[in-house]
């Protein structure tokens, strides 16, 4: 047995290192959790805390029947099978088990906040009482007290391997801390501007709109780290965007159903409420890879937080902060917001087609009177007419993120492949160090903790399993 510091080294503190930390503490070794920020937590304590997850004790007291092969089934149906299916099944069987696992750490879930986090008929979004915040409190609360050690302010900077190129340990600056087994849990891309650019070219392309809100310290560290010794990187140009105005660097979870959008071609190409898990690849098909709200002065003036949206992610008021009537007017007065006194005027400010917004709206203000969505359905009410001028037209794109899918490349086990596929040995990776669990779509509201927390006890395990044997 090579001597080590440690039975296994976790990188990266946040919802994915816990997981592993625990799980491989749980099959009885030692182990070190290294995190580069000054408090440990990274993406999933700024999450909403919701896991995604099926066949649960907390369905079945609500009286809901699911099962992983549903769950699977869903997954892979709405990213038309454009994934590893070894992964999805994997996350799918695993879920459950991950809630029952936090449910004994302390975290509460109540049976009747679960709801419908993506575009799915079953509710599989399963909330934290408390959000993200309080389900890290209860990881790191269960962490210490099974003695898992971690050190803060340390960013590991590269592998250690031995003349094999099996994993060893990590380098943090001049410091080599020995291992049985490494696992990368240190967040995504989202911080890297260079890496955005190579590997999530749909956020990129957006320039000075790009704004990200997760992880600090995610920094692609993981995929760098790999990629130097040779691990293959899966996801390319996945993740989650949301829609933003640009008005700031603050998200808006969800659209107000109020809001009517077009495309250039001045056509609405969708259901204005659609779950955001499908809103950026259809913002991202329209001529320019952006759409527009238009409004009137009537609607402007009422506009306000959206009381018909329910809060999964617990964020009050806030979800709707940017589509308020003062701040319209605001980004108006700032050119940000176009506005003209007919929409003929509005669509030659913009360069939307002006007689297809005319039929348009005026078939959008013939559904208001009706209350009935002829087009696309949607269920918001009261619709509002846009009639009353001036008219405005806010601009929209898919530029909002704090979830990337590239990563090292795993297989179900967790462990990191290199370029022929094969395991390197002695690395695991887990959450958004690992790449290839997500598809084309964000499957819902939870998939990243969710699968965060499943991967990284898969990984941990395995990691504790194999630095027994060595």
């Amino acid at each position: 047995m090579t001597e080590r510091d440690y039975d296994v080294v976790v990188v990266g503190g946040g919802g994915a290192g816990l997981a592993a930390a625990l799980a491989a503490r749980e099959s009885g070794v030692s182990v070190l959790i290294l995190e580069a920020g000054e408090k440990s937590g990274g993406s999933s304590a700024m999450s909403g805390g919701v896991v995604y997850a099926a066949g649960t004790s907390v369905q079945r007291a609500a009286g809901i029947g699911d099962s992983a092969d549903a769950m699977y089934e869903y997954y892979m149906t709405l990213n038309q099978w454009n994934l590893e299916p070894y992964l999805v099944r994997r996350l799918a069987d695993e879920s459950a088990a991950v809630v029952e696992w936090l449910i004994d750490v302390g975290v509460e879930f109540r049976p009747e906040k679960l709801y419908c986090a993506g575009v799915e008929s079953v509710p599989r979004g399963h909330m934290t009482e408390g959000a993200g915040f309080a389900l890290f409190q209860r990881l790191e609360q269960a962490a210490a007290a099974q003695g898992v050690e971690m050190v803060l302010r340390t960013r590991v900077t590269g592998l250690v391997r031995d003349d094999e190129g099996r994993v060893i340990g990590a380098r943090a600056g001049d410091t080599h801390v020995r291992a049985g087994a490494v696992v990368m849990a240190c967040g995504g891309i989202g911080g890297n501007t260079g890496l955005l650019r190579e590997y999530y070219p749909s956020i990129s392309m957006h320039g000075e709109w790009v704004c990200y809100f997760g992880g600090p310290h995610n920094r692609g560290d993981g995929l760098t780290m790999g990629r130097e010794i040779g691990a293959a990187i899966a996801g390319h140009d996945r993740g989650n965007a949301i829609l933003t105005p640009n008005f700031s660097s603050l998200p808006d979870a969800y659209l107000p159903g109020w809001l009517v959008i077009v495309n250039r071609e001045g056509r609405r190409f969708m259901d204005e409420t659609a779950p955001y898990t499908v809103l950026d690849g259809l913002v991202n098909r329209q001529t320019g890879h952006h759409g527009f709200a238009i409004l009137d002065e009537a609607t402007r003036l009422w506009a306000r937080p959206d009381p018909s949206i329910t809060d999964p992610l617990q964020l009050g008021d806030t979800m709707a902060y940017n589509w308020v009537g003062d701040t319209i007017a605001q980004q108006a007065a700032n050119g940000r917001v176009a506005r003209a006194d007919t929409l003929e005027a509005l669509a030659a400010q913009v360069g939307i087609r002006a007689g297809t917004l005319r039929t348009t709206i005026a078939t959008y203000n013939e559904d208001a009177a009706r209350q009935s969505d002829s087009r696309f359905f949607k269920k918001y009410r009261p619709l509002r007419p846009v009639a009353t001028p001036p008219f405005y037209a806010v601009e929209l794109r898919a530029a909002s993120f704090a979830i990337t899918g590239a990563g090292l490349r795993i297989d179900q086990e967790a462990r990191v492949l290199d370029e022929d596929d094969v395991p390197i040995a002695g690395l695991f990776a887990a959450g958004e160090s690992a790449g290839g669990v997500y598809g084309d779509r964000y499957y819902a509201g939870g998939s990243s903790l969710g699968a965060a927390l499943t991967f990284g006890r898969v990984a941990g395990r395995n990691a504790a399993s194999l630095a027994r044997r060595h």
